[in-house]
């Protein structure tokens, strides 16, 4: 599958243009996705510049790899819309997905994702 996961409220608590502090199990759980065979696409409010390469490079640092950023890559030749296509998207601001305080914040709760993808036999 491809996932695409947000970043801010996601896998670092809020503090744009900085990068906030890990959401706690982030890089265990998104390690976990891609050690599944899933592909991760970035898919952030970050749209260029300084903002998108700290996300990009908080990535590289955690060594999770991400399949793509923005927009997925065979969606090109077929499709003009600036959402990505994915099979799952992960975002703090959707609805349904499981939240929980850090640092004063709103972000995942990365334990909960896990077991959701576990019972969708995606982990």
């Amino acid at each position: 599958m491809t996932i695409a996961i947000d970043f801010d409220g996601t896998c670092v608590v809020h503090d744009y243009p900085e990068v906030g502090r890990q959401a706690k199990g982030a890089d265990k759980v998104l390690r976990q996705i891609v050690a599944k065979g899933h592909r991760l696409l970035l898919y952030t409010s970050r749209s260029y510049g300084k903002p998108l390469d700290d996300a990009i490079k908080w990535f590289k640092n955690k060594d999770i790899p991400l399949f793509a950023v923005q927009k997925h890559p065979s969606q090109t030749g077929w499709l003009s819309s600036p959402k990505p296509v994915a099979d799952i998207y992960i975002d703090d601001r959707a609805l349904g997905c499981p939240v929980t305080m850090q640092d004063g914040g709103l972000v995942v709760d990365w334990y909960t994702i896990r077991e959701m993808l576990e019972f969708q036999a995606a982990l």
